[in-house]
Order: C-alpha cells, then sequence, then structure tokens
C-alpha cells in the first residue's frame, strides 16, 4: 500500500459510491490481509483530517456525496452560527445557517462536520460531528453567584455561554479577576461548558494584562520552544565558511532595506540597475530562511505551528526565535546575509522582459525608513540627500521602476485600497496616550510595488513548472454581494456598470476612482471591501482578483510567514529540479494542509491584532463621556449606525433605541435608516456629529448618540418625543487628512 492516505481517497472516490463499512471498504479495495492494519491506519488519518466523514452505522462517506460537508463554524453573539464550508467539500455557494439548538457542542471556531439541507430561502445545517478544537481555553472575567459556586464570562461575544467553575477549582480567583479557563465538559443543548481555572491575570486595568488576555484567548505561542531556540542559537551569529560557496555575489552592488521607523525584522532588500537597453534591472533580495530553518526540524516544527508573527502595539510573536528573526536572517546592513534574490528586467512599459532566480549574498549599505526615502525623493530635503548621497541615484532609478510597474499593474485593473489608519502612541505601561494618523508615503508604495512584481513572478514561475506550491488565492466575489454593492453605488452615482456575474476588477477601481476625496468615500471602501471574498493559501493557483493577477504568491516575508518560508523550498527545488515523484506524491498530500493550516492561523493573527489594537481605543475612549466628535457613517443595520469618529479612527454605535425623535425603518438596499415621519434618513457614508454616551471595555463597545437627536430631545418640552422633527444641528468640519493602511494581499 502507498504510504500516504491521498491515493486511497482517491481510490474510494472512484469505487465507492456510497457510504461503506471498513470491512466492505477493504472488500471493494481488494485491500490484502497483511495491509489490513495500514489500511485502518490511513482510514483513521482520513478521518481526522475531514477528507473523510464516520457516520451512523460506523459507515464511512466522502463529504460532499451524503450531504455533509466540512467547515469553520463561525458563531454570532446573538447564539446562531454559520459554516464556511472548506472548498474541497464545498456543495453550496453560500455559507450553511446553522441555529443555536443544531450547534450541539461545538463552539466558535472549531472544525466540524454539517449536514446541509434546504431550509426557508436558505441553506441550513446541523453539526454532527467536531474535528477540530478552535481552543481548549476561554478568557474572560470571574464572577460569584449567589450559590457560592464560580462562573466565568467570556470576553469574546461569540462564546455567548459562561463557563461554570465548580468549587475548588478557581485557583484563588477573585471575583472581577480576568482568567484563563480550561474546559473539562463541552457544552450541550442544555448544559454549558464546565472547567477550572488555569491562570489568574488580575485586574483588567493593571499593565499588560490586555496583551497578555489576548495571547490567551487566541491560544497564541508566546515563549518559543526550548529544541527551536537551541536549534536557532546553534546556527552562529555570522556566516559560516561553506555558506559563500555556489552563491552569486551581489556584495558589490548598492543594496539598502527600506522599512518604517518601528520595524521589527528586516527580510528584503533592493538593488536596481540601468541595462545597456534602457530598461532596468531590479533586484529584491529576500532573507534565505529556508537556509537555515530544515524540513522536519524543530525550529520547522515550531513555525509551522505558529504560522506567522503577531504584531501587538507593545511586543512582537515572532514565527522565528530572535536568533534567526533579529539575527542570523535579518538584513542588517554592514554585514553579510544570505538570500533568495529575484533579479528582474523591467521594460518602459512596466513589463517583466526576463528574470533569474539567484541563491545569493548580500552586503546591506543602508537600513533606510520611508520617511527618509520620502525626504529624499519627494521633498527633496538637502541635508538627506547629502547624508546619503552615494545611495540617492539608486533610490531615484527605484522610483522610475516603480512608476512603471504601478502604471501596468493600473492599467491592467488592480484595485488599490487607501485606507485611513492610525497609529497608537503607548506610555510606559502600555497605555494609549494618543491616536494619530499613520501617513502612507510614496516610499511605501515604492517597496511595496517591487514585492508585489516578485511576488507574481515567482507565482507564475511555480505554476510553470508543475503548479506545486501555495499560491494566495483571492476568488471572484458572490454575484449577489456585488449586486447589492453595485445598488448603493449607483445611488451615489457612481455604479459598476456590469452585470454582477461579470464584474471586473477594474470596474472597482474605477468606482474608488470617481469617489476620491468625496465624503462616502471611505465608507464606500469598507463595503467594498466587505463585498471581497477572503483572500488565503491554496495549494493549486486560482489567480488573484483583487490584484487582477493570474498567479500570486507570499515569497518575500519568510522570516514572519510559514507559507513564505515553503514557497523559498518549492522555488529552490523547481530550479534544480529536484523533485522526485515520491516527492511530488508527498507535497501534494501534505501543501493542501499546510495552506489551510496557514490560512487559519493568519485568520486567528489579525483577529488578535484588530482586538487588542479595539480594545486599547476603547479604554483610551472610557474618559471621553460626553464629548462630542465628528464622525463617518460605516455601517447601517437594523441595530443602527456604526459611526467611526474622524479624530481617532475608532468606532462605536448608535443604537436605534436611541433615535427617539421619530420611527426608523432599515432598509438594507439603500444601506438607510428612514425616519417614517421626518422622511430623515441616516445612510452609509454620511458625516455626523455624535456624543460619546457610555463605554464599556469589558465588551470593546462604544455608546454614541447622534448630537442632533439628543439636542432635539433636549429642547422637546415634551421629552423624547418620537414624532419631533430634528433642528439643524451645529456640525464640526470633517476634515480630510490622508490616513491610509497597507492593505494585505
Amino acid at each position: 500500500m502507498s504510504d500516504t492516505p491521498a491515493p486511497l481517497l482517491q481510490l474510494i472516490r472512484t469505487r465507492v459510491h456510497h457510504p461503506a463499512t471498513i470491512r466492505e471498504l477493504m472488500r471493494r479495495l481488494s485491500i490484502s490481509r497483511q495491509d489490513r492494519d495500514e489500511f485502518r491506519r490511513q482510514i483513521a488519518q482520513l478521518v481526522d483530517q475531514g477528507a473523510l466523514i464516520r457516520i451512523r452505522g460506523n459507515r464511512f462517506s466522502v463529504p460532499g456525496e451524503t450531504g455533509l460537508q466540512v467547515g469553520s463554524l463561525h458563531v454570532n453573539p446573538r447564539g446562531f452560527g454559520f459554516v464556511s464550508p472548506e472548498p474541497s467539500t464545498r456543495a453550496e455557494k453560500e455559507d450553511i445557517y446553522v441555529a443555536g439548538d443544531a450547534m450541539g457542542d461545538a463552539m466558535h471556531g472549531d472544525r466540524v462536520v454539517v449536514r446541509a439541507a434546504a431550509g426557508r430561502g436558505r441553506c441550513e445545517g446541523q453539526i454532527v460531528q467536531v474535528l477540530e478544537r478552535a481552543q481548549a481555553e476561554v478568557v474572560g472575567r470571574y464572577r460569584v453567584e449567589e450559590s457560592g459556586s464560580g462562573c466565568v464570562t467570556p470576553f469574546d461575544p461569540r462564546l455567548s455561554r459562561e463557563v461554570q467553575i465548580p468549587k475548588g477549582m478557581t485557583k484563588g480567583a477573585q471575583a472581577g479577576h480576568v482568567v484563563a479557563v480550561q474546559i473539562d465538559r463541552w457544552p450541550t443543548a442544555r448544559k454549558g461548558p464546565v472547567g477550572h481555572v488555569a491562570e489568574v491575570f488580575g485586574n483588567v486595568s493593571d499593565p499588560g494584562v490586555d496583551t497578555k488576555l489576548i495571547i490567551r484567548q487566541y491560544a497564541l505561542r508566546d515563549e518559543h520552544d526550548a529544541a527551536a531556540v537551541a536549534e536557532a542559537e546553534g546556527l552562529g551569529t555570522a556566516l559560516a565558511p561553506g555558506d559563500r560557496t555556489e552563491r552569486t555575489d551581489f556584495r558589490a552592488l548598492s543594496t539598502v532595506t527600506i522599512d518604517g521607523e518601528s520595524a521589527r525584522d528586516f527580510d528584503d532588500a533592493i538593488t536596481v540597475e540601468v541595462l545597456p537597453n534602457g530598461h532596468h534591472s531590479l533586484g529584491v533580495h529576500i532573507a534565505d530562511v529556508a537556509h537555515y530553518v530544515k524540513e522536519g526540524g524543530a525550529l520547522d516544527a515550531s513555525a509551522r505551528e505558529r504560522g506567522t508573527s503577531v504584531y501587538f502595539p507593545e511586543r512582537a510573536l515572532h514565527m522565528l526565535p530572535s536568533a534567526l528573526a533579529t539575527g542570523l536572517c535579518s538584513l542588517k546592513p554592514g554585514v553579510e546575509r544570505l538570500v533568495q534574490s529575484c533579479v528582474m528586467e523591467v521594460d518602459r512599459q512596466g513589463r517583466v522582459a526576463r528574470f533569474e532566480f539567484h541563491d545569493g549574498i548580500i552586503h546591506s549599505d543602508a537600513r533606510m525608513t520611508y520617511t527618509a526615502v520620502e525626504g529624499i525623493l519627494q521633498k527633496r530635503d538637502p541635508e538627506l540627500r547629502c547624508k546619503y548621497a552615494e545611495l540617492v541615484p539608486m533610490l531615484e532609478l527605484l522610483e522610475i521602476v516603480y512608476r512603471r510597474l504601478r502604471m501596468r499593474r493600473t492599467r491592467r485593473g488592480a484595485i488599490d485600497f487607501e485606507l485611513q489608519s492610525t497609529q497608537l502612541v503607548l506610555d510606559e505601561v502600555g497605555a494609549v496616550e494618543n491616536i494619530v494618523a499613520l501617513e502612507r508615503n510614496e516610499a511605501h508604495r515604492m517597496i511595496e510595488e517591487c514585492m508585489l512584481v516578485a511576488n507574481e513572478v515567482v507565482a507564475g514561475y511555480l505554476r510553470d513548472h508543475g503548479d506545486l506550491g501555495l499560491f494566495r488565492t483571492h476568488e471572484q466575489p458572490d454575484p449577489e454581494k456585488v449586486s447589492e454593492f453595485d445598488d448603493f453605488a449607483s445611488s451615489l452615482g457612481h455604479g459598476l456598470g456590469v452585470p454582477p456575474d461579470r464584474v471586473r476588477p477594474q470596474h472597482f477601481q474605477r468606482v474608488l476612482k470617481r469617489m476620491h476625496g468625496q465624503p462616502a468615500e471611505r465608507a464606500v471602501a469598507l463595503l467594498m471591501l466587505r463585498t471581497m471574498q477572503k483572500a488565503r493559501y491554496e495549494s493549486a493557483n486560482q489567480g488573484h482578483f483583487g490584484l487582477a493577477s493570474e498567479a500570486y504568491t507570499h515569497f518575500t516575508s519568510p522570516i514572519r510567514r510559514y507559507p513564505d518560508l515553503v514557497v523559498h523550498r518549492l522555488l529552490r527545488e523547481a530550479r534544480y529540479s529536484k523533485l522526485s515523484r515520491r516527492r511530488r506524491d508527498e507535497l501534494e498530500e501534505v501543501l493542501p494542509e499546510i495552506a489551510r493550516e496557514s490560512s487559519a492561523m493568519e485568520r486567528r493573527a489579525e483577529e488578535a491584532e484588530r482586538e487588542i489594537v479595539q480594545w486599547k481605543k476603547v479604554r483610551f475612549m472610557a474618559d471621553k463621556v460626553g464629548e462630542e466628535f465628528s464622525g463617518c457613517v460605516t455601517g447601517v443595520t437594523g441595530s443602527g449606525l456604526f459611526v467611526e469618529l474622524e479624530d481617532y479612527l475608532v468606532e462605536g454605535l448608535v443604537h436605534i433605541s436611541g433615535m427617539v425623535d421619530d420611527y426608523y425603518r432599515f432598509r438594507d438596499t439603500d444601506h438607510a435608516l428612514l425616519g417614517e415621519r421626518s422622511g430623515k434618513a441616516y445612510r452609509l457614508g454620511d458625516t455626523v456629529v455624535v456624543r460619546v454616551l457610555a463605554v464599556h471595555v469589558d465588551r470593546r463597545q462604544i455608546d454614541l448618540g447622534l448630537a442632533e437627536v439628543l439636542e432635539a430631545v433636549r429642547q422637546s418640552p415634551r421629552g423624547p418625543a418620537r414624532h419631533a422633527r430634528r433642528p439643524a444641528a451645529r456640525r464640526r468640519r470633517v476634515g480630510g487628512r490622508g490616513r491610509s493602511r497597507r492593505a494585505r494581499h
């Protein structure tokens, strides 16, 4: 028998067309007596992976063939949930709705098997099996019930059920303490989960507690494994004598790294030269992490488990130990470093006329910042141009190459989201002192453009050499969501202009271009993002819709992303034709699993980073109750208006119950709340003035009130009359400061 289960699964698909017992499978597949133990092991492995499902009567079935699908459960705080089927088992176009009483013992984030059936206008399902638990712990606030027993209310609103803590299992926790709870008994339809306190963090306002609880809540790894640290430190701090052999020497070229002032790792460097034909040679040199992190070693296992580095305002959880992440693999100036290089010839139209890959060695001349490069190229700062005089010619060439690359990518229709972003200014104990605009300049875009084109070139090469890789997939958006977006954009006079099923990236690009500078620009961009599919990793190339790219991958950050490290290995194997049939079979089995794991870890890291920032922003707003701010309506639901404050980019909710001057109805097609008597409308993208009414730190929520409604109620002699018309309220000027956030492709 094969020592991998992938061929076995294919045999089952082709020869067994109904749920079968283990004996029937053996008979139909002609499994010999001596292979039966191995056969059972492979069947168990396929079940663990979700590639096979065990159903009633101890029978096994391939997902999708019996109405069963595998996917991740996403629970709504109101108690119901949705299962997003994995591509390999997806039989429905949309997610599967799961009622609260149909979840069984599943919790938010679990990988589950769901039985789907047509419901009332949508696909509904019931969870029949939990394949993987998203987390065995929850983090929340401990309280004592009247009976004397304890319970913990999870901070994550999607974990809607409290965890009961039996007496003697509290680890000394006091009422109000933040604790981590290990679940000992999973919930049922009638009973909540039961657990014991694993760690007591203290009060939520204590320094550093917020970061600790987010790390624990998302089951992130804080400390590195001792074996991984030992392996990393055993590699030394400088190149070994044999490292320089059979490598292209780029040390004579002017080479720079360009990152933000607070960058924590340096894994990409740039070189640029003019070629005799007038084209430019652009070298993108990426730290050769794969040279040090060998497949199957302790470092590799640790990196795969983490999947990605996680960046919090106060600290970073690096994917690799510091001996590599900030040491031997960091492209610091003045030291020799090993790289994998993508050297491209870029013509006058921004096309890559030819390219080469190299195992290289560089000696970076400078660690530059975006601010410095902006000062040299755009502001023509004489002091900076003097300080970096030897590098200015290369930077000017880089600007030429960037503009050509960007022009070509824009012509083909790639979507560029220039969303506002903020930076938290923290004091010495981690509390937010201020929230300031995070400016994104041309230097940011220059480096991003270089990384984009290198990623595309590597993806195209892997596609053309056997299609074995970890590709970055971004699918065509769902036509129904496109139709909803088009309806709203058309109401602003900027529709897509094509049927939803024929939309292309350039149609979205044109809308953003037309909306540029308008008050509703940010709201439209956010709605457009919600219309798009979520980018993910796949083992087969499916193209990238948002970038209008036929093939895309992640090659440029192997220090902080495991998929990039895998791509480095695959690229080297493809270049040297080292893929045997056995190795290809092995990769075809393991790459889909790595893609799924990496996508899941990326989502977890993004959620954790987003939540800690939201937590700190909400705590920053705690002393601003009663103050008024100008804001933009970024979301409209039946519950009210989500408003983002202009000054701090902090979002709060104007609940519909507080809009007491009229009866408001939610019209989803218009993304608006409409007053029945007054005719007043609050729409997505509107500018409003709001007052901070309350701040709920535990729930990371801010309650807002519309200043004009509050003023109308205050002036009304009858109090909060539903039918009263609103007088015009004085509004603050809405500024147009340009804040932006680098998009994750």
